[in-house]
């Protein structure tokens, strides 16, 4: 029965022209499974009301101090103080989210950046899952950014010792990386609508549910409409990110859309909400559905086999773009993965940056990745040993 259901939807998503409605569809699906509906409510409540909104609020408040103090010119740096490009570097990759990779990926194939500078922004980089931490989790977030920052300071000098820093750099200067930017759809115009009725009421029923506060006591049985305002949210969320892109190939899926015009904080946090929403409710309702339907316990499979878990961890990282990513930050959150595995995870992590320069710099970007795998190995099987997980 159940693998007709998936073999009838995977036919389905083959015919339809936006490939990101898998997901949406998917949910839909399992909602009609009388016996997995309230794990589906449930997992998309918890998404929304105890992730989706921290993740917006902490977007916000990053955008709007980024706006106040700019990333620094790394071109001006190497040329003006050499010795504090690769700190630099580390700082930008350091910053939740894409943009600082990406900026020095981009300064690189102008031959603006070297290349211990391209590690040490790929080592030190997060991408959008260090937004989900700080959201959660800001102590750990907090923990985890530093040692990304020190490691990819580190890793950046030492590969510009072994290298020369014009090391595989593309003799072609490139000018631009990412195609035009689009003027705002249908889809983010509904966006719009849909946060400027659903923030208030969602980020004061998540601080609550923060304090363990029992709304039954307030009116008895508005816990269930509280669910349901959560599941529909999160729904909502997520269609409109499968909505946003045809999702045409991989980087398409697990990567943020370009922003669009006219840029807006509002917008830029729009976007990024509904992408680490996706994965999110990806992880949360994979999670529980393959618990309830498999008997499948990833926590207490990671507890047998401890020793792999920063080896796993560093294996998703290799993988592009931050939708995986965001999935081990997710189950780190809910307590199944370990903190070794999340640092190994976070350091191995390129984010979205790895796209360009697979693109324009190809043999310098899995040189790259696989340099800063060297240090993810060491730092998360250092964490494991001191810590036993």
């Amino acid at each position: 029965m159940t693998q007709t259901i998936i073999l009838n939807v995977t036919r389905l998503h083959q015919s339809i022209q936006y490939k990101r409605l898998f997901i949406p569809l998917i949910l839909i699906v399992l909602f009609s499974v009388p016996d997995l509906r309230a794990i589906i409510l449930q997992s998309l409540a918890d998404a929304f009301l105890q992730v989706t909104i921290f993740v917006a609020v902490t977007l916000y408040i990053y955008y709007f101090l980024l706006a106040r103090y700019p990333m620094l010119d790394l071109a001006y740096v190497r040329k003006t103080r050499p010795h504090f490009e690769i700190p630099v570097a580390a700082m930008l990759g350091a910053l939740p989210g894409c943009g600082g990779a990406i900026i020095v990926v981009t300064q690189f194939t102008k031959q603006q950046a070297s290349f211990g500078s391209v590690v040490a922004v790929l080592t030190a980089t997060m991408g959008d899952a260090a937004f989900l931490l700080l959201a959660t989790r800001p102590i750990d977030g907090i923990i985890i950014l530093s040692m990304g920052l020190v490691v990819g300071i580190f890793s950046g000098l030492i590969v510009n010792r072994i290298h020369s820093p014009n090391y595989l750099q593309p003799k072609k200067v490139v000018t631009d990386i990412k195609p035009p930017i689009k003027n705002l759809t249908t889809q983010q115009r509904c966006g719009h609508l849909f946060w400027k009725l659903w923030v208030v009421p969602s980020l004061i029923i998540g601080v609550l549910l923060t304090g363990q506060f029992d709304f039954d006591n307030l009116i008895e049985g508005s816990s269930q409409y509280i669910t349901y305002f959560g599941a529909l949210g999160a729904f909502i969320v997520t269609l409109l990110w499968a909505l946003s892109s045809k999702g045409e190939n991989y980087q398409d899926v697990i990567s943020e859309d370009d922003s669009a015009s006219p840029f807006s904080k509002f917008n830029k946090v729009m976007q990024d909400t509904h992408f680490v929403t996706a994965w999110v409710v990806a992880a949360f309702v994979l999670y529980e559905v393959a618990v309830s339907v498999l008997g499948l316990d990833l926590k207490t499979w990671f507890s047998h086999y401890a020793i792999l878990a920063p080896l796993v961890g560093l294996a998703i990282g290799l993988l592009p773009g931050c939708g995986p990513q965001i999935l081990v930050t997710t189950l780190y959150i809910q307590g199944i993965v370990p903190f070794s595995a999340l640092a190994a995870n976070a350091i191995s992590n390129d984010g979205d940056a790895l796209f360009p320069a697979i693109a324009l710099a190809p043999k310098a970007a899995m040189v790259a990745t696989f340099y800063s795998a060297i240090p993810a190995f060491l730092v998360g099987y250092g964490i494991y040993w001191i810590n036993g997980v």
